[in-house]
């Protein structure tokens, strides 16, 4: 596995092999998640959070990360969820996407994470069709391992290109 995985658009086999891998999963409202572990950089406890003016409300602020700024979306406002109150479990997955001026840090704020993850091609189906048009780029695909289901992100493609760009700019 290369440290970059594709879009969701697969149509041949050289394309789906591309979500085989180790993937960090983690939780938000009850529902399972995972990212590639070649995406992150490492797993913080919940840390003060500055607020910055005029950002989308899923952009909580900035952290100072050992003297870095890093900036720190709320998945679960990103993906349109309500919001909750923060326990023990929640923590930040930082992570590298890559922006306009090579790879930047971003802090995830997720509910829990659960574990690492052995995900192997023939668990993973192709994200489903909804009937409707739904932007769905971000989802590499779903993963079946008994009765557990994850959805698999592409974490450079969480965020559109216009919104990542707000991010890195306001860190």
């Amino acid at each position: 596995m290369a440290g970059k995985a594709k879009t969701i658009a697969h149509t041949s086999k050289e394309e789906t092999s591309t979500r085989d891998g180790k993937y960090l999963t983690f939780t938000l409202h009850n529902e399972e998640y995972g990212i590639a572990i070649l995406e992150v950089k490492e797993i913080i406890g919940l840390m003060e959070i500055t607020t910055i003016p005029k950002m989308p409300r899923f952009i909580k602020g900035v952290i100072n990360l050992r003297g870095q700024i890093i900036p720190v979306v709320d998945l679960r406002l990103k993906f349109g969820m309500e919001a909750m109150e923060h326990d023990q479990r929640t923590c930040i997955v930082v992570v590298e996407v890559p922006g306009l001026k090579g790879r930047n840090a971003m802090g995830l704020l997720v509910d829990a994470v659960n574990d690492v993850a052995n995900i192997h091609e023939e668990e993973v189906e192709n994200t489903p069709s909804f009937g409707i048009e739904l932007d769905t780029s971000f989802i590499l695909g779903v993963a079946k391992s008994g009765d557990r289901v994850r959805m698999l992100l592409d974490i450079s493609k969480v965020l559109a290109d216009q919104e990542l760009e707000q991010v890195v700019q306001a860190a």
